[in-house]
């Protein structure tokens, strides 16, 4: 069976749950360094930035050392590895939070002297809106936030989001629906405030 996925990669089911306890683990982590490292590189710089290289090298450290503990039964290595990621995550939020008031502060404002008058505007409402979702972000609770990003920027579907956080698959939609519910009526708040006087 092929899947695709979000690192546009298409491949086998066997391909991503290798048999780590064979006599060449090495080769293999080789090969799931090239196909993985640059797609968890990019989620990692979307949460905190240059720390991003630290930790694919330190992700793939922690997984070849508890290679023993990878059960391909239990889920991809995919998902494994973006959870050993989100982890390490846990341990710099506070890097990640000061990443995503950057990232809001800084939406829009790399605009080029073409066209200038025309993206004025386009560009405060982008920066403003980046800055609602970046503020909207740092106020979840970490782990809804993490099921939020590995699905939004990691492309993880539930089920590999379940597998990478060792969580069941309905907490998984459970907190998606209620981030997302909680991410609208954040906008609609911001985008309607109510007057102190009603």
């Amino acid at each position: 069976m092929m899947t695709e996925h979000a690192d546009g990669g298409g491949a086998s089911d066997a391909d991503d749950r290798p048999d780590l306890s064979g006599p060449h683990p090495a080769r293999i982590f080789g090969h799931l360094f090239d196909r993985h490292s640059g797609p968890l590189h990019r989620y990692l710089a979307r949460r905190v930035g240059d720390l991003a290289d630290d930790l694919v090298g330190e992700t793939f450290l922690i997984a070849f050392q508890s290679r023993a503990g990878y059960d391909p039964g239990r889920g991809t290595a995919r998902s494994w590895l973006y959870g050993i990621a989100t982890n390490l995550l846990r341990r710099h939020v506070r890097q990640e939070v000061r990443g995503l008031r950057a990232a809001a502060r800084a939406a829009g404002s790399a605009a080029g002297a073409e066209d200038h008058d025309n993206r004025v505007a386009d560009q405060v409402d982008a920066s403003a809106r980046a800055r609602l979702l970046a503020d909207a972000l740092v106020e979840l609770e970490p782990g809804d936030r993490d099921v939020l990003l590995l699905t939004g920027w990691a492309g993880l579907d539930s089920n590999e989001v379940a597998e990478a956080l060792g969580i069941p698959v309905g907490t998984v939609r459970s907190r998606l629906h209620r981030v997302r519910r909680r991410l609208r009526t954040h906008a609609s708040n911001t985008e309607h405030p109510r007057s102190g006087d009603e």
